[in-house]
This record gives structure tokens, C-alpha cells and sequence, in this order.
């Protein structure tokens, strides 16, 4: 039977961090050869040599300023087509809206960084008060993808973006030409890893339905299809560790982890127990694309514990790997990595949290990336707690992992 290899399992310390974390964290990292680049909030860092040194690059100040100021949300790729790093950062609403801004820069020189930010004013001159939050970032063969929530300045959703952004122009560093599209309808579109002539992404739709939506490489035109999946809740969200301390407070059911192989789609999202499920698990759906119909429904779940917040990638076989995190009952939030083999769920814990989080906040999203050059293996982000409970005591996690016997 196989089971998951830790190949590294790296716990990153305070010169990489700075210490400008949060349990609120939401670290993401990428890989290209010796090269590593992890992000969360607030900072960002950078190994040279696969993890055994670790400098800080502040997003504060390693980037001109822009709008309010950096804010917090990050998202760090790194395409091995083009040897391109891609570098996303979300910034601080001023008079009424904010910037999210793409960096890239080549993989042989990762601090030259150029770049372009985007605000609703730029789409619409009449979105005077609205700001980007909540991002999320894939690529396919030939463009960069990029989704967005918006709110007002009372703090309610507006509309959700996707971006579209060709892989070419940010590899030559000339000017960018991009496409955009919006909606209403559908909040917290999360694409799919993995892809290659089209993205897809997807939301809730209301009940047990989703909204999966199709978008071209050489198209200018999105479509959508809705699926039906069995029964679950979107709350309560409670599973207390030890001492009662509870660590998922804010979390909500979004989809946060997507991916594609081949004709197939799959998504994961946090729901609330149910019969059969006594603690909060995660729910998959994976759905045929050409079909448009629902293939199978691959859960995680746990009789003591909940899992929640996942993130997913296809290695270059097409085998989903998977970061999440497990916790309550007899443990503190931990981090776990994993991958589907066959109709199972394969997975290993990477470290166990010393104790719970303040508040009972945690979260909100992670990722999971195939490894460069190794791409049948995939890299991992995480964080546990040690030492002690507030965000000083975040220790981000780097793990690169595969499949072993």
C-alpha cells in the first residue's frame, strides 16, 4: 500500500519570518530547483539551497508602495514552462478602493522583480468604492489566472473577478495585455491546479449545488454548468482540542482547494457534521467536464477530529495531492499532506500545534503545488502553533512529499 514520503519538513524560523506572522496565516509556497519561495501573513521568505537557509524578503518594503500600503493577503507560483516566478500581493484600500499587484520575475534572477497592479477603477471608472480581497492564482500551458472577491467600503461583497493573464508577455516582461470577467452571482471563485487549455473554477450556487465555470486559453468567453452533490452543512464549525480550546471559529465552507486532470474537475471546501460525519470534514466533489456530471464525492474525515481548509494539485500522473489541517479532541491544530491512491486517502501528519489559537481563529487558505523539477512530487504549505498561542508562537511550514511503499 502506498503511503505519503516526507522528503523535506521544514518548520521556518524567525529569520525568515521576521516574525510578521498571524494565525490567521494563510502561507503558500512554490519551488524551482534548489530555489524556494513561501509567503504568508505578513511576510515573505526566500532558501536558496532546498531549505536549509532561509533569508526575509518584507513584502512591506521589497516592492514600491502602493495604495494604503501592503495589507496581508499573498500568493507565490512558479511556472516551469517559462523558469517564471509570479509574485501576487493584495494591498490596503485608500479613498475607497485598493490594488492587487503581479510580480514576476525570471527564475535564474528571482529578485528582479517587475510588475502591474489592477484596481476597479481601472475596470470601471465608476467602482470608486470597491477593494479587492481573497485571492486566489493558477496557471495553464499558455496564461496566469487570477480570482478575486470584491467588497465596499461597508464591508459587503459586491462581485467576484477573474484575470487573465498571458504567460508570454510576464516571462518577456513587456507590457501586459489581460482579460477580465465578472460576476454577481457566484463569490470566492477557486481555480484549478493542474490545468492546461482551459481553467475552471468554481463556487456554491446555493444548497447542494455548484457553479463550475470554463475559461479557454484561446477564448474571450466564459461558461458554466451547474452540479448537483449529495447533502452537507455549511455550519456549525466547532471541534475544541484540548483544555476546550477551540480553533475554528472564522472558518466558513468556501471551496479552497481545486484542481483538473485529464476530463476531470474536482473541489474541496470545509462543511458541518452530518450523520455519518461527526466532526467538521472536508467535502470533494469531482465532476466530468465534457459530461458535466458528477463523478464521485472523495470526503476526508475523521470520528474525533476535524479536517478543514484544503488545498489540492495533480502531480504529472494526474494523482491529487493534498494540505489541510486536522484538529480537536484528543489535538491542537496540525498540519497534514496526503494524496488520493485510488478510492483512499493517503495521509501523514507534519507537525502538531503545542496549543490552540486565541480567539479560536485559524486559517483561511493554503496550497498545494507540484514540485520543480520533480513533478511527479508535490510542495506543501502550513503553520502550527509552538511554545505557546498567540502569532509569535506561528511556526510556517515548508514540505515537499510524494508517494512512497
Amino acid at each position: 500500500m502506498a503511503q505519503v514520503r516526507l522528503i523535506k519538513n521544514i518548520g521556518l524560523g524567525d529569520n525568515a519570518t521576521g516574525i510578521q506572522t498571524g494565525t490567521i496565516h494563510e502561507p503558500t509556497v512554490a519551488t524551482s530547483h534548489d530555489n524556494i519561495f513561501i509567503t504568508g501573513n505578513w511576510f515573505a521568505g526566500r532558501s536558496t539551497d532546498n531549505g536549509a537557509g532561509w533569508t526575509l524578503v518584507n513584502p512591506f518594503n521589497a516592492l514600491p508602495p502602493a495604495a494604503g500600503g501592503f495589507c496581508c493577503d499573498q500568493i507565490v507560483l512558479h511556472d516551469p514552462s517559462r523558469d517564471l516566478w509570479i509574485w501576487i500581493l493584495q494591498y490596503i484600500a485608500k479613498e475607497g478602493g485598493n490594488v492587487f499587484r503581479v510580480a514576476f520575475a525570471p527564475g535564474d534572477n528571482p529578485t528582479a522583480w517587475n510588475w502591474q497592479d489592477f484596481s476597479p477603477r481601472d475596470l470601471d471608472s465608476s467602482w470608486t468604492d470597491m477593494w479587492f480581497d481573497y485571492p486566489d492564482a493558477a496557471v495553464s500551458s499558455n496564461h496566469l489566472y487570477v480570482t478575486f472577491n470584491a467588497f465596499n467600503a461597508a464591508g459587503r461583497w459586491q462581485r467576484a473577478f477573474a484575470f487573465k493573464l498571458p504567460l508570454d508577455a510576464l516571462k518577456a516582461g513587456t507590457a501586459l495585455t489581460y482579460q477580465w470577467w465578472t460576476t454577481t452571482q457566484n463569490g470566492s471563485l477557486r481555480l484549478t491546479q493542474g490545468a492546461a487549455d482551459s481553467m475552471f473554477f468554481a463556487s456554491h450556487n446555493g444548497g447542494r449545488t455548484l457553479r463550475i465555470h470554463g475559461w479557454p486559453d484561446g477564448s474571450n468567453t466564459v461558461g458554466s454548468f451547474d452540479v448537483q452533490v449529495s447533502p452537507w452543512t455549511p455550519d456549525p464549525f466547532s471541534a475544541p482540542g484540548p483544555g476546550g480550546v477551540e480553533w475554528l471559529t472564522r472558518t466558513d465552507s468556501r471551496i479552497t482547494g481545486g484542481w483538473v486532470s485529464g476530463t476531470r474537475a474536482g473541489f474541496l471546501w470545509t462543511a458541518g457534521p452530518r450523520s455519518g460525519r461527526p466532526m467538521p470534514y472536508v467535502k470533494g466533489a469531482v465532476v466530468d467536464v465534457t459530461t458535466q456530471a458528477l463523478v464521485e464525492e472523495p470526503d476526508i474525515w475523521s470520528q474525533e477530529s476535524a479536517y478543514a481548509q484544503p488545498a489540492a494539485c495533480p502531480n504529472a500522473q494526474g494523482v491529487v495531492g493534498v494540505s489541510l489541517f486536522l484538529g480537536g479532541g484528543p489535538r491542537h491544530p496540525s498540519h497534514v499532506v496526503g494524496f488520493r491512491d485510488g478510492g483512499e486517502w493517503r495521509l501523514a501528519i507534519t507537525s502538531t500545534s503545542t496549543h490552540g489559537p486565541l480567539e479560536g481563529k485559524w486559517g483561511d487558505y493554503l496550497t498545494c503545488h507540484r514540485h520543480d523539477p520533480e513533478s511527479s512530487e508535490w510542495v506543501a504549505s502550513g503553520y502550527t502553533l509552538q511554545g505557546g498561542f498567540d502569532r509569535r508562537n506561528v511556526e510556517p511550514r515548508y514540505v515537499h512529499f510524494g508517494i512512497g511503499s
